[in-house]
């Protein structure tokens, strides 16, 4: 690591302080310049639901599926590093033309994004009966989603813009609320999946609240997602009269309640009360309280939704269903290209019928298997939205590089990197049996909104999509698929 040395020492002094006070000391104690990987006390407490946390009140997550709790249980509070190393790039003038050719095309495709942030999609999203509203149950939430919108948070708590890295968009957001109730809030500002799983999904309708709990979950280092899940979970407990404390009284949870909200919110970071129970995250709480709870208990393989309705983009079924971690939006991203995304070298020529039935399989495969290669090439999925196509990628990876990778090589690694991961998966014991949904998002109708009479044709789509992969009927790759792709060693 040049000359910094690599050190380890004593985090005695740090423990137990939420990633907001951490941060400057550990810049002190190192280098300013220096980034961070850390936890929060939830994290230190083994929260399953809690996160890694990154660029201190800016609060950039590593927010899925517990790798808090794995940093926590090794006794790992926090990495630090700084590089002074020189990166070399094989062909600078390719990509900077490149660049040059692209910036424009994606800043102007992007403007409503950098302008509102991602919550500006709030409100369309609620219209395409999209968000999850009241636990998944209900269809419509039109008022309480224009007040969480990012218009809304533009003309009242927004402090400024956050750009990540080198990004031109600057979609993040900078809030500061300076009065009131949550007076002192400051940081990074709520996203889509806060305003969604805190907002729409518990009815809280308060954008002041809502970004108190957004900035408790980046303090204390938790998943907003399945943060904001198991609370709806457990409001609809509460409400059924099934959520009882360690005396066997029921718990006074109400839907929208803001100060409940952000006292729960609080209690699973401290992992205190009902909150170490929620701690462990919609599958272990439900099977703990039991009493057929499970069947309004939102989660895939155990992790919480997103806050995308499969039954608003049909694709989204399968693309849950066969997450490799569970019910998550990115690995597929599919939905994307069932709204306003093409990629012609993949197939997709136009967008695609969010509703049609035909091919929803073979769309989440190919999905899948691109967002495979923009993970392993860090490529933000926004981009896509402002006209990156798989060719830009190709280039800019052969530009940095100087490889001469082909665009059949470059999906055959996607869909290699997909494959073992599910390998990995079927080492664990899962097949088919785990590639489903939650009951509620399978079987029961929204009612109203913009996906009110709809359910995904699900059980031929995931067919569909073991034929296209070329998996047998369990949901396992085949030796033959595992041979085309160099996998033979993977075979369980």
């Amino acid at each position: 690591m040049g000359s910094v040395p690599q050190v380890s020492w004593d985090a005695r002094h740090i423990w137990g302080l939420d990633t907001y006070e951490l941060s400057p000391i550990l810049m002190a104690e190192t280098d300013q310049k220096a980034i961070e990987a850390c936890i929060g006390p939830a994290g230190e407490r083994l929260a399953r639901i809690a996160s890694i946390m990154h660029d201190g009140r800016h609060a950039r997550a590593a927010g899925r599926c517990g790798l808090g709790a794995v940093m926590g249980s090794k006794n790992l509070k926090a990495i630090v590093a700084r590089g002074d190393g020189e990166v070399t790039v094989a062909d600078p003038k390719v990509l900077s033309e490149l660049t040059k050719e692209l910036a424009p095309v994606i800043l102007k495709n992007t403007k409503r994004m950098a302008d509102y942030g991602t919550s500006q999609v709030v409100t369309p999203a609620e219209e395409l009966g999209d968000i999850p509203v009241r636990n998944w149950k209900k269809g419509s939430w039109k008022e309480g989603a224009e007040k969480l919108s990012g218009v809304t948070m533009t003309k009242t708590i927004l402090k400024s813009k956050y750009f990540c890295g080198a990004c031109m968009v600057g979609c993040g957001r900078t809030v500061a609320i300076d009065h009131g109730e949550y007076a002192g809030v400051e940081g990074a500002g709520p996203e889509y999946e806060t305003m969604i799983l805190l907002g729409s999904n518990v009815l809280l309708d308060n954008l002041e609240a809502v970004a108190k709990a957004h900035e408790l979950c980046n303090r204390y280092g938790l998943d907003v997602i399945s943060t904001g899940s198991v609370i709806g979970f457990a409001l609809e407990a509460a409400e059924r009269g099934i959520l009882k404390d360690d005396q066997g009284t029921k718990i006074d949870l109400r839907w929208g309640d803001a100060e409940a909200i952000v006292n729960v919110v609080e209690s699973i970071g401290r992992r205190e009360g009902l909150g170490y129970l929620l701690g462990e995250g919609v599958m272990r709480a439900s099977a703990e309280i039991g009493q057929g709870c499970e069947a309004f208990a939102a989660h895939v393989k155990g992790l919480e939704p997103a806050g995308h309705d499969p039954r608003a983009y049909y694709s989204m079924a399968v693309g849950y269903a066969t997450g490799n971690r569970g019910a998550c939006h990115l690995q597929g991203f599919s939905y994307a290209f069932e709204r306003s995304v093409t990629m012609p070298e993949i197939g997709i020529m136009e967008v695609q019928d969010r509703f049609g039935t035909a091919k929803k399989g073979e769309l989440v495969a190919k999905t899948q298997d691109l967002m495979s290669l923009f993970d392993s090439l860090k490529f933000c999925k926004f981009t896509l939205y402002g006209g990156l196509k798989l060719t830009h990628a190709l280039k800019f990876l052969n530009a940095v590089t100087g490889w001469d990778i082909g665009q059949a090589e470059i999906l055959k690694t996607g869909e290699r990197i997909y494959n073992l991961k599910r390998m990995y998966n079927v080492r664990c014991g899962i097949t088919r049996k785990d590639d489903t949904l939650p009951t509620r998002l399978l079987r029961e109708k929204r009612g109203e909104g913009g996906a009110a009479e709809n359910l995904p044709p699900f059980a031929e789509a995931l067919d569909e999509y073991y034929r296209y992969r070329n998996w047998d009927q369990n949901g396992i790759p085949t030796k033959t698929k595992l041979r085309e792709l160099g996998l033979v060693d993977a075979a369980a």
